[in-house]
């Protein structure tokens, strides 16, 4: 492996390729065996629903009448370029916060190849209980969250390391 790949946060990338084919794969799967709204129980508080979503998370912008596609593409093209950067920043001692960056790279990826490729993104996740429904969502999604939970995690346990060094007196 190149010394700039295995030196620095680019060594975790295999993390973002994993979430990039796992998320069309699936998406893959649901719309070559289903047709828009069908539904499949799988468990009495989870569905497999195929559904477009035209906006944002939550459906956010859902019908602003298509600049939304590009407006959102763009975003996520730009922050995935900060995230390679930043990923080639990284020295190699840093793991948690590399591993949820390439997280959320993977799944941005993927919801940016849907809206460039599909004009919207493919959900399917679908979560209620009783009258009450989450709104659907997909592994790329699924992907961004656990990045996000692993950035708050990585901020308290840094937090933690720094307070814990500076507590300590100098030469020990």
């Amino acid at each position: 492996m190149p010394k700039l790949i295995s030196s620095t946060g680019l060594r975790f990338l295999w993390i973002s390729a994993i979430v990039f084919v796992l998320d069309q794969w699936t998406k893959y799967a649901v719309t070559g065996s289903m047709k828009l709204y069908d539904s499949i129980e799988v468990l009495p508080f989870f569905n497999i629903t195929y559904v477009h979503n035209y906006g944002a998370a939550f459906s956010f912008l859902h019908t602003a009448g298509g600049w939304q596609r590009w407006f959102f593409t763009a975003i996520a093209v730009a922050v995935s370029a900060m995230i390679l950067w930043w990923l080639k920043q990284s020295p190699k001692q840093q793991r948690l916060l590399p591993v949820a960056f390439t997280f959320i790279l993977g799944g941005a990826l993927g919801n940016v190849y849907d809206r460039v490729v599909h004009g919207y993104v493919i959900d399917f996740l679908d979560f209620h209980i009783n009258n009450m429904s989450w709104p659907a969502f997909n592994i790329a999604d699924s992907a961004i969250f656990i990045g996000a939970a692993l950035l708050i995690v990585d901020m308290f346990v840094n937090r933690e390391n720094k307070q814990t060094a500076s507590d300590s007196p100098a030469g020990e």
